[in-house]
C-alpha cells in the first residue's frame, strides 16, 4: 500500500460523522419534508425513523439555539424549520452538532505534500456539505434518477 493511499484512508476515516450529526440531519430532513404543514413532534420523528426520542431531545436544543429550528408550544406543538429548506445546508447542521469540519488538524510543520492533502480533503468535504441543502435532501428518493452523487 503506497503512502498517499494510506494518508487518504486516514483522512477519510477521520471524517466519520457521529450519531449526533446523523440523527440531527434526520431531524432536519423530516422537518424539511413537512415544511409548511405546521409543527412536527420529536416523537413522530423518532417513531418514523426508529430512533430514541430522548436522544433527539438532546440534539434539538443546539439546533434551536443556532436558529435552525423553532419550537412551537401547545397541544399541537412541535418543531419547524427556522428558515426555508433551500437556505439551510447540511454544513450548517453538522457544524452546530459536530463542530468545525476538519478531517485532521493541519500543522504548519507537517510535510507540505501531506498538509496539502489534508487541506484538499477538508475543502472537498466542506464543498459537499455547504452545497447540499435541506431541500436537496428532503426531495431525494431511492428511485430518483437524478439523485445526488457526492464525490470527495
Amino acid at each position: 500500500m503506497n503512502i498517499q493511499y494510506t494518508m487518504l484512508l486516514i483522512g477519510v476515516s477521520a471524517l466519520k460523522i457521529s450519531t449526533k450529526g446523523r440523527y440531527g440531519l434526520t431531524i432536519m430532513i423530516e422537518l424539511a419534508r413537512k415544511h409548511g404543514e405546521g409543527p412536527t413532534s420529536l416523537k413522530s420523528i423518532a417513531q418514523t425513523n426508529d430512533l430514541s426520542e430522548h436522544y433527539l431531545e438532546q440534539l434539538i436544543a443546539p439546533l434551536r439555539n443556532a436558529g435552525l429550528v423553532k419550537s412551537i408550544r401547545g397541544a399541537y406543538g412541535g418543531y419547524v424549520l427556522g428558515d426555508e429548506p433551500e437556505n439551510i445546508t447540511s454544513g450548517d447542521i453538522i457544524r452546530v452538532l459536530e463542530g468545525p469540519i476538519s478531517p485532521v488538524e493541519v500543522l504548519e510543520d507537517e510535510e507540505p505534500a501531506k498538509r496539502e492533502l489534508w487541506i484538499r480533503i477538508r475543502d472537498a468535504v466542506k464543498d459537499v456539505l455547504d452545497s447540499t441543502t435541506l431541500e436537496d435532501l428532503a426531495s431525494y428518493s431511492d428511485g430518483d434518477q437524478e439523485a445526488y452523487m457526492f464525490y470527495i
